[in-house]
């Protein structure tokens, strides 16, 4: 959530005069989170989250705003889109697609509790009981392949011993697939940055601008490596269990997700590893840009690594 495209004011008053969402008053770039422009907006009717969207094509976002409609309208804390006046979700700002969200309340955590990971465990699991049943489908584009693409793409920058360890860990996930997972629309990018508390109660989950149908185990184990991991990468067992209890709270575990669950964890810190090379070794430009330090998952991949019974 940077600021590539930046906006003027009368623009963003002219956008506005597609909704009914009062005049605006104040607004601002939001400098957290990589992949798109974000910026809060006040009106004299709300506060809301406008979104300019840098990676996709307008043809390829109703189907992430309609998840989040979707999923809001089963009383999940969830930013819902905003409708135009035509009816339509999505619209055009500064020559980029763009959304308008409710802007909800809350803030995000940056050292959870246990009882916040529980509440977060317990809303995810919430999630997987839906999302198989919504009707669309998105393949994930951040999965083995791109996986390969990318590190092919960053290879070059990496000093040897962090190569090796993902050329490693790359043939090992390459051994280890598994289709018969139970599959739904996944949230993907489920991090403590993109869930917001009031004091333990979640308000509210948002950026769902890497959904797709996928396994659900691999959303746990994203979920799981950003909220539960200690500063040297292992995991907090505390943290683990409560958010495990929520989650099997609505949802529990197949026979076959508890025997691959260490190789799901690897998986997705391996996914997410590679995001950071990338944005670190090929940052795009923006006015307000925002960077996440790679090691971070090298460091949790490892820990993932060495715990494998």
């Amino acid at each position: 959530m940077s600021v590539y495209t930046p906006i003027e004011r009368t623009q963003l008053e002219e956008f506005l005069h597609q909704y009914r969402v009062g005049k605006l008053t104040h607004f601002q770039g939001i400098t957290a989170g990589i992949e798109n422009t974000n910026y809060f907006v006040s009106t004299t009717l709300g506060e809301y989250v406008l979104t300019l969207f840098e990676q996709y094509t307008a043809p390829e976002l109703p189907f992430f705003l309609e998840f989040m409609a979707y999923v809001a309208e089963y009383e999940i804390p969830s930013a819902h889109p905003i409708a135009d006046n035509t009816g339509n979700y999505l619209s055009i700002l500064n020559g980029k697609p763009a959304a308008l969200v409710k802007r909800l309340k809350g803030q995000a955590v940056i050292h959870p509790n246990p009882q916040q990971c529980q509440n977060i465990g317990c809303i995810l699991g919430y999630m997987h009981t839906i999302s198989p049943h919504f009707p669309q489908r998105r393949k994930n584009d951040r999965g083995p392949h791109w996986w390969k693409a990318t590190a092919d793409r960053v290879f070059p920058h990496l000093e040897k011993s962090d190569a090796q360890l993902l050329q490693t860990e790359l043939d090992f996930q390459a051994t280890h697939r598994y289709l018969d997972l139970p599959r739904g629309i996944i949230h993907a990018d489920l991090f403590r940055d993109n869930a917001l508390f009031e004091g333990n109660k979640l308000s509210g989950v948002i950026d769902f601008y890497y959904a797709c149908h996928d396994v659900l185990l691999y959303d746990v184990a994203v979920t799981v490596n950003d909220w539960c991991s200690l500063e040297n990468g292992h995991l907090d067992s505390v943290r683990l269990q409560a958010m495990l209890d929520g989650y099997y709270s609505q949802r529990d575990f197949t026979q076959l997700e508890h025997q691959v669950w260490p190789i799901l964890l690897r998986a997705a810190a391996l996914r997410f590893w590679l995001s950071r090379l990338q944005d670190w070794h090929f940052p795009r430009p923006g006015e307000i840009t925002h960077r996440k330090d790679p090691h971070e998952f090298r460091n949790i991949l490892q820990a993932r690594i060495h715990s494998l019974p």
